[in-house]
């Protein structure tokens, strides 16, 4: 071994030790939903329909649209809702448990990812949601 370098051995237990990014497999083409349920389409900018089961991102809120309690929430409702349906719509994502299982709807919480990166991430630096602080603030 030379000085400065590190032993081939520790480099590659580095890379191996290095946490797993899922691997995206779920994919589908997402719409819009209308009243009621739906199947793979956006309810909302935090809310959507995969598969048959209503999910709810969990790291995010964003603005009402059933109803929106002023003209700019109902904007950025409309905005949110179509990014989120955009961004599930190019390429495969993954969905990954959070700190609970569904909510007081029966929602499904979880927090959706592509390449590692969360759409709530996304959509927050878009302007589009707030970090779930645990409860609903006002948008208007």
């Amino acid at each position: 071994m030379q000085t400065g370098s590190v032993p081939r051995a520790a480099a590659e237990m580095a890379v191996h030790a290095a946490p797993a990014v899922p691997a995206d497999g779920l994919s589908v083409r997402f719409g819009f939903c209308h009243i009621g349920g739906g199947r793979n389409c956006v309810v909302d900018g935090d809310t959507f329909w995969f598969a048959g089961e209503k999910y709810r991102i969990a790291d995010i809120d964003t603005p009402e649209t059933h109803p929106p309690r002023c003209a700019e929430e109902a904007a950025l409702g409309k905005a949110a809702t179509e990014r989120l349906r955009r961004w599930l719509n190019e390429g495969a994502f993954s969905l990954e448990s959070s700190d609970r299982d569904t909510d007081r709807y029966g929602r499904k919480l979880r927090i959706v990812t592509r390449g590692g990166a969360s759409v709530g991430d996304a959509l927050v630096g878009e302007g589009l949601a707030r970090r779930w602080e645990g409860r609903r603030r006002p948008w208007c």
